[in-house]
Order: structure tokens, then C-alpha cells, then sequence
């Protein structure tokens, strides 16, 4: 089976989904794939309210940031198919395989892809680590906040940046014990607006500590608590200060990886992102890669927020309509002008956190890029 379409997006988080409503707003035919059975992507697992500026959703739960979205695209008259993984990217323009629940092939030839692939939880490998009840703190999200089932009484958190921060405090709202939470730096990673709540909360905080082991219960089928320990500057664990800590689940917050299995395969060019990723794609302010008329949007192109996201999103859109001839260059370099004035406003407040600096490398490397290749 072939389809062909003018824009193709695969991923229907909120990079995703803003994509397609910028685009389809300037007359733009868009088609966005996902894997899930539900689009949204992270904003159906954020219960919390953002915070920031009026702008970008402040005391807006990401729930609702989600549901948002999904109107406006049907609005738009976006096609979206779910439980549909792109799993391949033929050269030469011969197009994108497809597969639709698990059994029918499709080939969709677009004439732009917008990758809004998103990204994978880092794992932690210790003793125990494979064992029930060690969880991903995404996958912890999904089964408090998507499916309303609980992961336990007593939990550990291990990682404490904005993940592990969030995940805490709705492991809490939820109606779980938090054991604690354990970080192997000096100091909380995550923003002091949320750090603040797990305080407020009594969470128990153990900086300067790492896990040595996840201790099983007697019949393995899950977890009775962990082993502790201090760290030295060296974050090697100094010995006589273990000590045990009780937990049925132990959840896992130690970062974020861009997925770009897709990427590679379309043979972009990549580079490394620093504090964004050890690997993104190089991408210009249109958010293009070294392969014309691919784009990335999100933490596929470098991991921030959702509110990064979305902007990024709408950004990829705008230029993936324009180079379709959707609009003219001022109308586009007026809308382009917003989204990046929204975004700088992000990266560069009290939140922004280097994000800023860590973008424009990736940019200046991708104007490089262009010059040798005569790309300009």
C-alpha cells in the first residue's frame, strides 16, 4: 500500500501535534504516525500545572495542554494514525515504511518528514536492577496518571532533575510513601519550584548517595528495599556508611536520551549536544538537518521541556509549509520571529539553565555544516 503526502510527521507528542497544526493552518496535507494507541505523548502523563509566563501555559495541568492540541488538530483536519510505527527510511526519495497495527505495510511518500520522535529513559545498571518493582520513572508516570495503578506503597527515587522531582510528588499525590530521594550529587538537579514541594512534603533527601543494590523479597517476585551509600568527590561509594532503606519499588530517574533511531537511518548528519544529548542531529533555526526537507522537533532534536517542545514544534511546521510554497517568506519569517522570540524567553529565564547556549552551538555547527557544503 502507498500513500503519498505533502507533510509527514511521526510522533504525536507536543512537538508532534504543534507541527501539524502549524502546518495545516497555512493549507499544509499532513499525516501524523504514532506507535501509541493514544497521541499526546508525555502530556497525558503530567498532571501538574506548568509554570512559567501566561504565554506558555503557566497553571495549565500538561493534561490539558494535550487535550488542547488533539482539538485543534481535528479541527484542522489532520490525519492521524495511531498504532503505526515507522520503522524505516528508504534513500533516494523512495519513502517511509510503515507498519499499522502490527501487520499491514504502508509506504507514505512525503514530500517534507518532521521527526518528533522524542526520547528514551536512561537506564542504571546495579545489582538487583532487573529485578520487579525497578521502574522507569516515565513508566511509573504512566501507570499512576494514564492508567490509575498504583506501583507500589513505598517508593525510592533515584535521580533528582525534574523527572524525578515531578514523578515524586505525584508518587505522593497518588497516595504512595515516598522512601526517599536519592541523588549522587551534592545537590538537587531538578528546578527549586519543584524541589520545593517534595520538601514541603517531607520527603526524605539523601544527596551525596548512590545505590550499591536492590535487595529482592524472599521469593524474588519483587522488592523489599535497597542499600545505600555515601559517595566521595569522586562518587566512588565510601565504605561504612551503607545502609538499607525499605521500598517495594525502586523508581529510576537518571536522565534523558534523544531518540534518533530515525535520524540515522535518513543518514542526517549529528553532532553532540552537550547538556541537550551526547548525539543530535544538527539542525538550523528552521530546525532542517544536513537532509533537505527533514526537520526535527523535540527532544529528538535535543532534550528540554514540553513547552520547548511545542515551540520547536511549531517552528519545524512553519518552515516545512513555507518550503512547500504554503506561504511567503515575510508571512513566514513574521511567524518564525514569534515562536523564537516564546522560545528564548524559555531557554534564557530563570529556568533556561544553559539550554540557550547548548541550541545556538548546535546551530552555529549546522551554519559550519552549510559553508563547507555548499549548502548556504
Amino acid at each position: 500500500m502507498n500513500k503519498d503526502v505533502e507533510i509527514l510527521i511521526i510522533g504525536a507528542g507536543p512537538a508532534g501535534l504543534s507541527a501539524a497544526i502549524e502546518a495545516a493552518r497555512y493549507g499544509a496535507k499532513v499525516l501524523v504516525v504514532d506507535e501509541n494507541d493514544k497521541p499526546g505523548g508525555q502530556l497525558f502523563k503530567q498532571i501538574h500545572k506548568f509554570f512559567g509566563s501566561r504565554r506558555h501555559q503557566a497553571g495549565v495541568r500538561g493534561i490539558d495542554i494535550g487535550t488542547e492540541l488533539l482539538n485543534e488538530v481535528k479541527e484542522l483536519g489532520v490525519e492521524v494514525m495511531l498504532n503505526t510505527v515507522a520503522y524505516g527510511i528508504y534513500p533516494n526519495d523512495e519513502g517511509v515504511a510503515l507498519c499499522v497495527d502490527g501487520e499491514t505495510g504502508m509506504i507514505v511518500h512525503p514530500e517534507k518528514i518532521i521527526m518528533a520522535t522524542g526520547a528514551s529513559e536512561n537506564p542504571l545498571a546495579f545489582p538487583g536492577w532487573t529485578l520487579p518493582g525497578v521502574v522507569g520513572a516515565g513508566a511509573i508516570q504512566t501507570m499512576i496518571n494514564v492508567h490509575r495503578v498504583p506501583v507500589g506503597k513505598k517508593v525510592l527515587m533515584i535521580g533528582s532533575g525534574n523527572v524525578g522531582l515531578i514523578v515524586t510528588y505525584q508518587l505522593l499525590q497518588s497516595g504512595a510513601e515516598v522512601a526517599g530521594i536519592l541523588e549522587a550529587a551534592p545537590a538537587l538537579g531538578g528546578y527549586g519550584v519543584h524541589s520545593a514541594k517534595v520538601r514541603r512534603a517531607g520527603v526524605p533527601i539523601y544527596t551525596g548517595h548512590t545505590i550499591l543494590e536492590a535487595v529482592p523479597n524472599e521469593d524474588l517476585s519483587g522488592v523489599k528495599g535497597a542499600i545505600i551509600a555515601k559517595v566521595d568527590e569522586k562518587f566512588q561509594p565510601i565504605k561504612g556508611t551503607e545502609q538499607f532503606i525499605e521500598a517495594d519499588c525502586i523508581g529510576i530517574a537518571v536522565g534523558l536520551t534523544p531518540d534518533i533511531a530515525l535520524p540515522s537511518m535518513a543518514r542526517v548528519g549529528f553532532t553532540n549536544g552537550g547538556r541537550l544529548g551526547t548525539e543530535v542531529p544538527l539542525h538550523d533555526r528552521d530546525m532542517m538537518t544536513t537532509q533537505e526537507g527533514i526537520y526535527v522537533a523535540g527532544d529528538s532534536s535535543g532534550v528540554e521541556e514540553a513547552s520547548t517542545a511545542i515551540e520547536e514544534g511549531k517552528l519545524a511546521g512553519i518552515a516545512a509549509a513555507e518550503a512547500l510554497g504554503k506561504m511567503d517568506k515575510e508571512t513566514a519569517k513574521t511567524a518564525k520571529a514569534k515562536v523564537w522570540e516564546s522560545m528564548n524567553q524559555l531557554r534564557t529565564g530563570p529556568f533556561g539553565d544553559g539550554r540557550a547556549a547548548a541550541k545556538e552551538e548546535i546551530i552555529r555547527k549546522m551554519d559550519e555544516w552549510k559553508v563547507k557544503n555548499n549548502a548556504c
